[in-house]
């Protein structure tokens, strides 16, 4: 069975919605940009550049998924808090 991410968008920008956890399974944590929002276990990958990376990465070590896409006229993504690596994955950069 697929995974299923939602991909939010609002009349201006989109985002990948993923739990924070599947970043350090991938490899990409400290690859991730300003430019995404995080809130909780999920972080809110932007559609320009974040989001592409993500995809890249999941179809290279996992595989395919599915997009779950969820239109808001005026999403709380903007408020939350700006994507900062903290060091939370036990992360170890491949050589």
């Amino acid at each position: 069975m697929k995974s299923k991410f939602r991909f939010i968008s609002d009349p201006g920008h989109a985002w990948l919605e993923v739990p924070r956890s599947l970043l350090g399974t991938l490899g990409i944590p400290t690859q991730i940009s300003k430019c995404s929002y995080q809130r909780g276990d999920l972080v809110y990958l932007e559609e320009d550049c974040d989001a592409p990376r993500f995809i890249e990465a999941y179809k290279a070590k996992i595989g395919e998924f599915e997009f779950i896409e969820v239109h808001q006229e005026h999403t709380r993504i903007r408020g939350y808090e700006s994507y900062a690596y903290a060091g939370e994955y036990n992360y170890r950069p491949e050589n």
